[in-house]
This record gives C-alpha cells, sequence and structure tokens, in this order.
C-alpha cells in the first residue's frame, strides 16, 4: 500500500514530472480547441521526441494532452459550434446555443467543471475495479459490439430536434458516408464510382468540420446585419449549488462515459452522444429545452467524455489492448520504452499503473486551472462582427483539415460537405445525426459481418445467439426499449384514430 501511494505521489513530488504534466495539459487545451488538430496525432507526434526520455517522463507529458485535449475540444464546440474533437459534437448541440444567449462564459466555466468531476470519477473506477472492468469487457463479442453500434444508431431519436423522419435520414445519409472506401474484408472499393481517392475512405473529421464549421459560417451569411450578442462573462465559476445541483447527472454520465471508454475500440465520441441521449430522457425539467441551451445537454457529454479516458486505460493498463486510438499509441510508446502492455504489467511493472493514476489526477487539477483561464477572453470570440468571425471560422476549418494528412483533398472535401450541410441546415436537418451515421456505421457493418463470420454465416444462428448469451440479451432489450420510446404506441394509436 505505502509503494502504491508513493507511485501515484511520484508525478506530485517531482518538480520535473509537475512541470511536463503541467505543459502536456496546458497544450492539449489549445490543441484540442483546433479543428483537425487531434490528440491522437499529437501523442504519435510526441512518441518520436520522447523515445529517448525516461519512461515516466514520457507517460506524464502524454497524460496531460490527452487528458487537456479531450476537454478543449469543448472550447470551439461552444463558441463558434466546430467541435475540436468528436467527442465534443454533442457538447455543441445545447453549448453553442447558450453562447447565442450571451452565456458562453458561463457554459465554459460549467463545462470545465463538469469535465474535471468526470475525469475524476474515471479515475476512481480506473483505480478501483480496473481488472474487473477489463473483464467485462472482454465479455463483449462482435455481435454485443453491433448491438451497440445498433443501439448508438437509434439515438437518432435524441438528436433530431422534432423530425424523427429527417433523423432517420440524416443517420442514414452518415452512415453510407463512413462507408465510403475500401472494403475491410473483400479490399474491394464500396460507393467510390471507381475513383482511387475515394479508397482510402472520407475521414469523418473531415465531415464533421465541414457540416458543423463551414455550414454554420456559410448560415450566418444571413444574419451580417444582426448585431452580435454581448457575453456575460462577469460569473464564470459555477456556484456550489449549481455544481450540486448537476452532480448526480454528472455521476450518471460518468459511469456510462468509464464503461464504453472501457470498451476497446471505442471512446469519448460515443460516450458522448449516449451521455446526451440519456440525459434527454431521463431529465424531466431541464434549464432550458434541449438543443435550445440546457445545462443538462452540456453537463452530460463533457462529464462522460473525460471519464471515458480513464476507461480507455483499463484494458490499456490490465490487457494490453487500446480503449481508443489515443491509447492505442501510448501501448507504442510502453514497447518503445521497453515495457510490455498486458496481463503482466500490473505485476512486473506495478508503479506504472500507480504512476499513471497519480499522472492522471494531477492532469485534472491542472485541466481545471488552466481550463478556467482566458475565458474571458475566449467568449470575445462570439462578440465579434460577422464580417471577422466567418473568415476566421473558415481559416480554422482549412487549417484543421487540410492538418489531417497534409492534403488538399480533404480541404475540397470539407468544403463539399459545408456546401451540403448549409442546404440541410436550410431544409431543417440537423447535423447531429449525419455525424453519428459516420462513426457508427463502420462499426455497425464490422462487428456484423464479424458475428456472421463466427457463425458460419448462418442467420438463425446468429438471431440465437441474440437471445442465449446474458449480454447480448441486456442490449437487445435495450434496443426494443429504445426504439419503443422513438416510436410511441400512444402516438401511433392517435394518428390512426385521427385517420380514421
Amino acid at each position: 500500500m505505502a509503494d502504491s501511494l508513493a507511485y501515484f505521489l511520484m508525478s506530485w513530488t517531482d518538480l520535473s514530472l509537475l512541470i511536463l504534466t503541467a505543459v502536456g495539459t496546458f497544450a492539449g487545451i489549445y490543441i484540442g480547441a483546433i479543428p483537425g488538430l487531434s490528440v491522437t496525432m499529437a501523442v504519435s507526434i510526441l512518441i518520436s521526441f520522447t523515445f529517448a526520455w525516461d519512461v515516466n517522463d514520457a507517460l506524464a507529458l502524454m497524460v496531460g494532452v490527452f487528458c487537456g485535449g479531450v476537454y478543449g475540444g469543448s472550447r470551439t464546440a461552444i463558441l463558434l459550434n466546430i467541435p475540436g474533437a468528436p467527442s465534443a459534437v454533442a457538447t455543441s448541440f445545447d453549448g453553442y446555443p447558450l453562447a447565442q444567449q450571451g452565456e458562453a462564459g458561463q457554459a465554459i466555466g460549467l463545462s470545465t467543471v463538469m469535465s474535471v468531476i468526470g475525469g475524476l470519477i474515471g479515475i476512481l473506477v480506473l483505480a478501483s475495479t480496473a481488472p474487473v472492468l477489463s473483464e467485462f469487457a472482454l465479455q463483449f463479442a462482435p455481435r454485443d459490439y453491433f448491438l451497440i453500434a445498433v443501439l448508438g444508431l437509434l439515438l437518432v431519436g435524441s438528436l433530431a430536434a422534432e423530425s424523427l423522419s429527417r433523423g432517420i435520414f440524416a443517420a442514414s445519409l452518415g452512415a453510407v458516408i463512413g462507408l465510403v472506401g475500401m472494403d475491410p474484408v473483400t479490399a474491394e472499393g464500396r460507393f467510390t464510382m471507381g475513383s482511387m481517392q475515394l479508397l482510402g475512405g472520407i475521414h469523418y473529421v473531415v465531415v464533421m468540420i465541414g457540416l458543423f464549421g463551414v455550414a454554420e459560417a456559410f448560415f450566418q451569411l444571413h444574419q451580417l446585419n444582426v448585431k452580435p450578442v454581448r457575453q456575460n462573462v462577469e460569473k464564470i465559476i459555477p456556484s456550489l449549488n449549481l455544481v450540486l445541483k448537476f452532480l448526480p447527472l454528472s455521476v450518471r454520465t460518468s459511469i456510462i462515459g468509464v464503461i464504453v471508454g472501457a470498451l476497446p475500440g471505442t471512446g469519448g465520441d460515443i460516450a458522448s452522444l449516449f451521455a446526451y441521449d440519456h440525459a434527454k430522457r431521463s431529465v424531466k425539467n431541464p434549464s432550458k429545452p434541449f438543443g435550445k441551451g440546457a445545462y443538462e445537454g452540456l453537463v452530460a457529454p463533457e462529464s462522460a467524455n473525460n471519464a471515458a479516458v480513464g476507461g480507455a486505460f483499463v484494458p490499456m493498463l490490465t490487457l494490453g489492448m487500446p480503449g481508443d486510438a489515443v491509447t492505442a499509441v501510448m501501448i507504442g510508446a510502453l514497447v518503445i520504452h521497453g515495457l510490455n502492455p498486458g496481463p503482466m504489467l500490473m505485476v512486473t511493472t506495478p508503479h506504472i499503473f500507480w504512476f499513471v493514476v497519480g499522472a492522471l489526477v494531477l492532469a485534472n487539477i491542472f485541466l481545471l486551472i488552466f481550463g478556467l483561464m482566458g475565458i474571458k477572453l475566449f467568449a470575445k470570440v462570439v462578440e465579434l462582427p460577422k464580417a471577422i468571425l466567418i473568415p476566421l471560422i473558415l481559416v480554422l476549418c482549412v487549417v484543421g483539415s487540410y492538418s489531417l494528412n497534409n492534403s488538399m483533398t480533404e480541404v475540397y472535401w470539407m468544403l463539399g460537405f459545408g456546401i451540403a450541410g448549409y442546404f440541410l441546415k436550410i431544409f431543417g436537418f440537423q447535423m447531429g445525426p449525419i455525424i453519428l451515421g459516420v462513426i457508427l456505421g463502420p462499426l455497425m457493418d464490422n462487428s456484423y459481418r464479424q458475428a456472421m463470420a463466427s457463425v458460419g454465416d448462418s442467420m438463425p444462428a446468429f438471431l440465437t445467439e441474440l437471445v442465449t448469451n446474458p449480454l447480448s440479451i441486456v442490449l437487445t432489450i435495450a434496443i426494443v426499449l429504445l426504439l419503443l420510446s422513438n416510436f410511441p404506441l400512444k402516438r401511433m394509436i392517435r394518428g390512426s384514430k385521427n385517420a380514421s
């Protein structure tokens, strides 16, 4: 126990480790705020700089960048409706309306505090139940990942505002976009129309930047003469009563984030969408209508995506399996430094586990400090005249898209999706379901095909497994209940009566 505490406090008591964690967190916040500059990219670049460092120094810096980057995406999501990262997509649903109402300062302050609470809950679960959660994650078969993807796509009912039919169309469109490229099984092109450039697929970040950033910039052209809303930045740090009011929701959605984050191959983007849906269904009297500035719609995804960080470390540190793209890169970093990620890591080098836990807690403390700094300056961005703000948004979009692969092709795609998103917004379509489809479409496709292959392509055997495996039964029941909630029987009966 004493050794574990010493390892936990290592990054707290060593000045160089303390500084590296602080620098990493600060850098991660601003890297995450720039669309296209992903945390995965930043950590990948760091490996080339830190492979000659001591392993503790390298991990301290990477952990800081990871925590800061996941939170940083919320800044531009709230201020400009451009999520800096996919995990901040759900944050923009209510964060941006709050900025339009002059409450950007309060929105960023509340999201910062709730992000830290979610992050600390995720770390607590990581430290206390890592072996149990890792065994639970191993129980998920391909069919269960398929069911999770289907469950996620049914969230369209929560993201589609008033029109469910438009939401279903948008999610289906997103799924088709997500499937463009080379088939992972047959290596044949899908929806490529014979183009070699499309064999690599369309990066979902490009789609996100186009639909949220460029489409929003074009949409703002209709409001060039509208005077910018003056932001209330007098009170940024949320009151204790406000934090306590949303704490139960934060705890619930943080648990969702940890569980989803612990599933190999998932991450904060899926966790935040599940959390937003949970908030929309469970909160009976929100502060404002969801989609129009509900604080609950801000608290839920921000708690979940930061809690997913702790969840992502569970399979990485206990099984040697990545919880998300960033931990996949960090596994490579551990191997480069002579460690062997897997079940024996906690036995042969237990200090790595407790060092990472301590660094995560420290990074969240720095996240609270740095996250609450500069909010007044950031909030002024929304007050800029449209003639300055719109070109600024477009420049950010171009830089973010180009930085993905240093290619103008991504920029062209981004502009194309921006134009398409503009017309979709005019006709009342929401962008959230499209991104949902882009993210979950490939997961659903790959998991279904793997599940079918495991039962010899027998549909009866596949359906039998859905109702005989305990975990699959739970997920199947959840899908049925979600379907019933999206298509209420009472509404259908009322509609049939009116028709008659």
